[in-house]
């Protein structure tokens, strides 16, 4: 009896680690599960199969204890697996999709492998650590095997704007050097001592010196990507879509808000990250004076598109998404679709907020893929 409920209760952990590929994660359990559950659910699969073996060789009375147990870790492995499934559906269109929103190839049409799945990291590239303006720092990476100036891939950090910093997710930062880009993973200042616009002034600043030392680090000075993950991507899109900047010739945002009103009208207190006292240190308060309304709307890349100045941009946004609704991200594709301007929207079934954690995994190499095909678009003139 006490070996069968051991057997059992490893059985009922993998299967609830795996039932969060397909739900909404509630607020009591950290969301980082859910990147482990959906991004790594495929080695997961793996060993709720050898746990089921293993069950079933050390069955005994009460027979139904073991059969149950052997029920969820079946459970588990069709959970886990769901997101490698959905990756290849995702697959199956993604290469049409990105072809439509850019001529250009930039690649081949593989956007998912089984194999790729077990891929170690990209190697580490070495790393120069700037300070670029007033004691905000930020870390450059230089293009790799590129002959010629590097266009320059400006990677924006999330964290709620109260927290975060530069070294964020770096193997992507490492692989992306890797791709041929340079990359400058920015520092900015933080709420609530520092309130909007300074975020973007910094950004406007890293960028400004960047092209003052683009010889030195083999940069384009004409040719800047801003990329953000979650508040990250709510600066990056503000400031490319409100930025009087030429050289700014592409936006990449990956699960992040961009019509800051709306996002005042969803948040609550009680949802994961305290979203109203998020927006509150922030912005300085909610929409209700005209200045404040102001900074709001400034602060929205969504209701900054101008028809005269396109910005190519790409989102991508995970459909459990528990921190950032991914309604944010569809509701912007739907108004840049409206006023013409060039992009593509990527939805995962599966994926909640940070799903490029694991580059090999389901979300990663969609997302490796998606962006590698949109910085080829945007910055190559062949």
């Amino acid at each position: 009896m006490l070996l069968q409920l051991g057997l059992l209760l490893p059985a009922l952990a993998l299967c609830g680690l795996s039932l969060l590929t397909c739900v909404r994660v509630p607020v009591i359990i950290p969301w980082r599960a859910t990147v482990i559950a959906g991004e790594y659910g495929h080695s997961f699969a793996l060993g709720a199969g050898g746990w089921a073996l293993i069950i079933w060789m050390l069955r005994g009375e009460p027979m139904g204890l073991s059969v149950a147990a052997i029920l969820f870790c079946g459970i588990a492995i069709v959970c886990f697996l769901r997101p490698v499934f959905s990756a290849r559906r995702v697959s199956a269109t993604l290469h049409e999709q990105m072809t439509k929103g850019w001529s250009s190839s930039g690649g081949d049409s593989s956007a998912f492998s089984l194999r790729r799945l077990w891929k170690a990291r990209p190697d580490k590239v070495a790393v120069e650590t700037h300070e670029y303006t007033g004691g905000v720092k930020l870390d450059f990476r230089r293009a790799v095997n590129r002959d010629g100036a590097a266009p320059c891939v400006i990677m924006i950090h999330g964290g709620g704007w109260d927290s975060g910093d530069r070294v964020e997710i770096p193997f992507f930062n490492n692989w992306l050097a890797r791709e041929g880009y340079a990359v400058a993973s920015v520092d900015y200042r933080l709420a609530p001592e520092h309130i909007w616009p300074a975020q973007r002034d910094d950004v406007l600043s890293a960028m400004q010196w960047l092209k003052s030392h683009a010889s030195e680090f083999g940069i384009d000075p004409k040719k800047f990507v801003l990329m953000g993950r979650s508040a990250g991507g709510q600066i990056a899109s503000a400031t490319a879509y409100t930025a009087q900047d030429e050289s700014i010739c592409g936006l990449i945002a990956l699960y992040a808000p961009h019509d800051m009103p709306f996002a005042w009208s969803v948040s609550r207190p009680d949802d994961a990250l305290n979203s109203v006292n998020l927006m509150r240190q922030y912005l300085g308060g909610p929409p209700d004076t005209p200045e404040r309304e102001e900074r709001y709307r400034s602060a929205s890349g969504h209701l900054n598109i101008a028809p005269a100045r396109q910005v190519p941009t790409l989102l991508m946004h995970g459909l459990i998404d528990t921190l950032v609704w991914y309604r944010h991200s569809r509701r912007f594709a739907a108004s840049l679709t409206e006023a013409g301007q060039p992009h593509v929207l990527v939805e995962l079934p599966w994926a909640a907020h940070a799903f490029e954690y694991n580059l090999s995994g389901p979300a990663g190499q969609l997302t490796t893929y998606a962006v590698r095909r949109f910085l080829h678009s945007v910055t190559d003139d062949s």
